[in-house]
């Protein structure tokens, strides 16, 4: 993990929700550096943590409380000792396609989860100063695109008819780049709606009781840490697996779908800039690369990387998958004085060589 530096002086106590995650890991020295206290809540959960135990990546100096956001209870105990200056909101469901299937998990962890926090911090007195939000680009959907003739539409989620019948774009139409002033949200899928709803919620909460908000929608997030058991925490770990073990790495659709594969890395320095910058704005940021990469540019690194043979074309598709998303990082920029700082194929050889050291890694 690359150095980590806080934005400004930001002593006092930060309270992490899901903080022992992928995510949590990642942010938690630098969080160590900047507070005089960090408490993370998780409740350890299976899909993520095999083992049950304190994962090994989280910082020493950070308190563990295991507990689930959704029940009062949780909160009652945290909050009778912890008075957060900061909080910083990730645990969340986020698997796209497992929302279909699950939507009440997903509504319960992500929404309910909230309002549980939220109702907590008011029942005992205990208002932040600021709250940071993991938001995702679920939440654009298909997002905006742009016809021919430069007009601007949003087309909805893309239907069964088209994608059986391999049309994977919208016709005469390019898409744009995800920006929160000027793309509205328009989810396909239940994970984002339930995004979305995290965000509505925390907003009009904390705009109620003077709270800062800064809410960062992330996209698709990758690197060293990732679990390598969780089959929905993204394609990047899986494409070095099945690479890893001498397959040739399918790809959905035409493999032309674009991606913004952001390291953990970059990721972590926007979500600690979010919570120690001196001054916000409380509209939302997109967090990203800065620019897409197909997915088949990245199976391809991935497959050149470890020696196996060229990524195929499968046609397959996936319900509630968008056909492209991508960031404009311009609002990290001037809010936070943030920047992505590694390539596609600088995160590929970090990911990988982190993924050799791990014990017992099979071969997807």
């Amino acid at each position: 993990m690359a150095t980590i530096e806080a934005q400004g002086s930001s002593r006092g106590t930060v309270l992490v929700t899901g903080g022992a995650g992928f995510i949590g890991c990642a942010i938690s020295s630098a969080l160590v550096d900047a507070f005089d206290r960090v408490v993370v809540v998780d409740n350890l959960h299976p899909q993520i943590h095999a083992s049950g135990e304190r994962p090994k990546e989280l910082a020493e100096g950070a308190e563990l409380v295991i507990g689930d956001v959704t029940e009062a209870a949780t909160w009652d105990r945290v909050l009778a000792d912890v008075a957060p200056d900061v909080v910083i909101h990730l645990a969340a469901e986020t698997g796209t396609g497992q929302s279909l299937e699950e939507s009440s998990r997903h509504a319960i962890a992500n929404v309910v989860g909230t309002s549980q926090l939220l109702d907590g911090l008011n029942r005992h007195g205990k208002l932040p100063r600021r709250i940071v939000l993991s938001s995702s680009r679920a939440i654009y959907g298909e997002g905006a695109w742009k016809r021919t003739d430069g007009t601007q539409f949003y087309p909805g989620q893309r239907t069964s008819e088209m994608l059986d019948q391999a049309q994977w774009d919208f016709s005469d139409a390019a898409p744009t780049a995800m920006r929160a002033s000027e793309v509205a949200p328009a989810p396909v899928s239940v994970y984002g709606a339930t995004k979305l709803a995290q965000e509505h919620v925390l907003q009009a909460w904390a705009k109620s009781y003077g709270v800062e908000t800064v809410i960062l929608r992330l996209q698709n997030v990758y690197g060293p840490g990732q679990s390598l058991i969780n089959p929905y925490t993204g394609i990047m770990s899986l494409f070095c697996r099945m690479a890893m073990g001498g397959k040739s790495i399918p790809l959905y659709e035409d493999g032309n779908v674009r991606r913004d594969f952001i390291l953990i890395d970059d990721v972590a320095s926007a979500i600690v800039a979010g919570a120690t910058s001196e001054k916000v704005v409380g509209e939302p940021i997109d967090i990203g690369s800065g620019e897409f990469q197909t997915i088949g540019t990245a199976a391809e690194i991935i497959a050149r990387h470890y020696g196996a043979p060229e990524p195929h074309v499968t046609g397959q598709y996936r319900q509630g998958d968008v056909r492209h998303a991508w960031a404009d990082v311009s609002a990290a920029k001037e809010v936070l004085g943030w920047e992505p700082r590694f390539s596609l194929g600088q995160g590929i050889e970090r990911l990988a060589g982190w993924i050799a050291t791990q014990p017992d890694v099979q071969p997807a």
